[in-house]
């Protein structure tokens, strides 16, 4: 199954255990982040409803991408300036592409061990 998902600004096509370098997203390595802005999911050739799916990635790294060289000149007045810019970016390896159910349920347990220490309480 893959998925076209949309982070920092760019879209990118993943599937499980692709590998990916995105803009810098917040976390360290070896967390879990989920990827929720989902376009676009398949399977094979088929299309199929983006709604319920979620894509879970690990971070492998957060690191700079290569060097982007800014050179400006302006002509017969010995003006020149050069500076350099390394954009921070997150490599990712892409874990699963599914189904959220699992993400939903959690919220309802959480819920229900509220109402059962309300119920002790009383």
């Amino acid at each position: 199954m893959f998925a076209v998902v949309r982070t920092g600004g760019k879209q990118y096509r993943v599937a499980a255990g692709d590998k990916i370098a995105v803009e810098k997203l917040a976390g360290e390595a070896g967390e879990t982040v989920t990827l929720g802005d989902v376009l676009l999911a398949g399977d094979g050739g088929e299309i199929k409803d983006a709604k319920g799916v979620v894509v879970s990635a690990e971070i492998i790294a957060q690191a700079k991408s290569e060097k982007v060289i800014v050179f400006k000149k302006r002509r017969r007045h010995n003006y020149r300036r050069r500076n350099g810019h390394r954009q921070q970016m997150t490599l990712l390896r892409i874990l699963s592409v599914g189904a959220g159910e699992a993400k939903k349920a959690a919220p309802k347990k959480a819920a229900a061990k509220k109402a059962d220490a309300a119920e002790a309480a009383e």
